[in-house]
């Protein structure tokens, strides 16, 4: 899939510190061995696409790309794209238009969206879609070793479900979550009569007789699963060893347990290594959601003329892992930021190979974005009259090369 362009990256002065970061599971620290780094980050389903929690992800794993390119490693990023989907479906149904129309068209936007955002573009970009004769095969290949299973339901058509125990989902990162019940808040369905275990994923829907790809009633009558499409992708792209899995602080349960199960379909050897889940954004008291419609979007907010760097340094100024809340407010307090920066930029810069420092120490420090805003913050208040154009260039490329703010 044709991505984005991607940004200037300016060479900086010497390297970072290899950047530590919090493991959602464990909550400790880990540090990334070797010289090459493999991130797989899931990606969107490709309706009402950019809102602010999908930004607020896709910025995080940006600047840990360009944290961990400064420490001198190779990044292998991959991003899917699940453009064949229930809610897409559903979406498309809803206003009246085919579903591979709606798809495509968010597709466009999302890439203008990053590209206004100056994210670095995955390594390799992957629609489902692009997957589907391998993703049939190794459904296939499930239910004749006996390691799935099909139901029918009233309609004819036919689930199939991978089998799985309760102890596939033991970890401590999991202990006091009703594991049934979020299950089926993200689209799970426990209470299925027949199912060998509640928390059997799917792995395939809408299969009639020996035909995988049966239209049925409607267009999207079938799919492949969800968490059987990200294992199949990061296996292809990324082999045995992933470094960080990414995505929301929602995706821990179902998705990424599910994935990991299937992961070890493929290979017994697989190893994630970390696991990285970005907090939740809330607008207007609520977490930000498709289905209450409470959607902050980011071309919306570039229409209504906030400049993008802003957008960016809005989402830069939380902490991964941190839930929050936008206002317009705080929006308004980084567009005041860039202006103050930028001038700076123009007539500063005494002191800025200690700025870039201190950026790269926050940025290791489990990408303590916030920390960096405040270190830049303080020198640009001590430099705003100074004049040293060398060291304002400088501080115009770190903030490109660092942190993606293009001023």
């Amino acid at each position: 899939m044709r991505s984005w362009p991607m940004p200037q990256l300016p060479e900086l002065p010497g390297t970072g510190s290899r950047p530590r970061v919090a493991d959602s599971r464990s909550g400790q620290l880990i540090a990334l061995p070797g010289g090459q780094a493999n991130l797989y980050v899931c990606g969107i389903t490709p309706y009402d696409a950019t809102h602010l929690g999908h930004a607020f992800t896709y910025v995080t794993f940006d600047v840990l790309v360009r944290a961990l390119r400064d420490a001198g490693m190779d990044v292998n990023y991959v991003q899917n794209i699940t453009d064949i989907d229930d809610p897409l479906f559903d979406r498309a149904e809803a206003i009246g238009v085919p579903w591979r129309e709606l798809a495509d068209a968010q597709i466009d936007l999302f890439r203008l969206d990053m590209d206004a955002l100056k994210v670095v573009p995955p390594t390799s970009w992957v629609a489902v879609s692009d997957m589907l004769d391998e993703l049939e095969e190794n459904a296939r290949r499930l239910i004749a070793d006996g390691r799935a299973y099909g139901l029918t339901d009233d309609s004819g058509r036919t689930d199939y479900y991978r089998a799985t125990s309760d102890a596939d989902y033991s970890g401590e990162h999991l202990a006091g979550i009703n594991l049934i019940d979020v299950f089926r808040e993200n689209g799970g369905d426990p209470d299925r009569p027949g199912k060998k275990n509640p928390l059997d994923p799917m792995i395939w829907k809408g299969v009639e007789g020996d035909d995988f790809r049966a239209e049925g009633d409607k267009p999207g009558a079938w799919r492949p699963g969800w968490h059987l499409e990200c294992a199949l992708i990061g296996h292809d792209y990324l082999g045995t060893t992933i470094s960080i899995q990414g995505g929301g602080a929602d995706l821990v349960f179902p998705h990424q347990e599910m994935t990991s199960i299937h992961h070890r379909d493929f290979n017994p050897q697989v190893e994630a290594l970390g696991q990285m889940n970005t907090g939740l954004v809330a607008f207007e008291g609520e977490k930000m959601s498709k289905s209450l419609g409470n959607l902050v979007l980011v071309s919306k907010l570039i229409e209504r003329g906030f400049e993008p760097m802003a957008v960016r340094l809005l989402l830069l100024n939380h902490r991964w892992n941190d839930d929050w809340e936008y206002t317009d407010e705080q929006l308004n307090l980084a567009e005041r930021r860039v202006t103050r920066w930028r001038r700076v930029r123009h007539t500063g810069g005494a002191g800025a190979h200690e700025l870039l420092t201190t950026v790269r120490q926050r940025l290791a420090d489990s990408l303590d974005t916030p920390g960096a805003l405040a270190a830049i913050d303080e020198w640009a208040e001590v430099n705003e009259h100074n004049d040293d154009r060398d060291g304002a260039a400088l501080f115009n490329d770190m903030c490109k090369t660092l942190l993606g703010l293009y001023l």
